[in-house]
């Protein structure tokens, strides 16, 4: 997979028109998304000004809605370049987009961020989006996350960081597509199914698995600090880190 095309097209087809699945599925997802908000609502309430947010991957808003309802000071910008998805995103949140406090934009992650100035976002926030991408391209991301932040702007990604134990990791992963398993043939949903099994290859793939260890390493190479994982639930967690006020 090239840096042209670093992120999982899978989410253009089946995955990205029936993307709800994924609650039935993995019930940790959506546990995920409301933490995000639950942590920008945090961060919301220290402060006394308004807060300009950025969500890379914002998909079907299911991550929007849930940072949109965090605090009613909050700006945000949602991020998407699969026009599948992003489009239940805008049909959905109209009502935000109309009072002001939601746009939209089709740009890969990297192109989003690159387009920005140094120094100009309070909060970056994503869920279940940075572990799609290549390797390398997540390296490049993480560079401009750090860059357009502000000084003491947060990053909070709630997403799959792979266990170190590679055998627990192995334990969660089969517990997680058992469940794929016994929810979508239920449904008789085996088109479904198969989409999502490949899709999981993807994630687990060598160029693509974001193993724990790793993540907070690259994160404090890019300058980052405070940099903690939370809320784990077998192979999801929540991150949370800090450009620092002074250099």
């Amino acid at each position: 997979m090239s840096l042209a095309a670093p992120y999982d097209a899978l989410f253009s087809g089946v995955i990205g028109k029936e993307y709800d699945f994924l609650k039935l599925i993995c019930p940790a997802a959506p546990e995920m998304s409301r933490r995000v908000g639950v942590k920008l609502a945090e961060l919301a309430s220290q402060q006394s000004r308004p807060m300009w947010v950025l969500e890379l991957g914002g998909g079907t808003g299911i991550t929007t809605l849930s940072i949109l309802l965090a605090d009613e000071r909050l700006t945000l910008l949602s991020v998407d370049n699969e026009p599948t998805m992003q489009r239940q995103a805008q049909q959905s949140l109209q009502q935000w987009v109309e009072d002001g406090r939601l746009s939209f934009s089709g740009d890969d992650a990297l192109t989003a961020l690159q387009a920005l100035p140094a120094d100009s976002v309070d909060v970056i926030a994503s869920a279940y989006t940075v572990h799609n991408f290549a390797a390398a391209y997540r390296r490049q991301v993480i560079s401009e996350m750090f860059r357009v932040l502000k000084p003491g702007g947060h990053f909070v990604n709630g997403d799959r960081y792979a266990l170190d134990d590679i055998v627990a990791h192995t334990r969660a992963t089969q517990h997680e597509i058992a469940a794929y398993f016994k929810v979508l043939t239920a449904m008789q949903r085996l088109d479904v199914l198969e989409h999502w099994i490949l899709h999981l290859f993807n994630d687990e793939s060598e160029n693509h698995i974001m193993r724990e260890a790793v993540a907070i390493q690259q994160m404090a190479e890019a300058g980052f600090t405070r940099i903690e994982l939370h809320s784990r639930l077998e192979v999801n967690a929540l991150l949370t880190a800090v450009k620092p006020l002074s250099l």
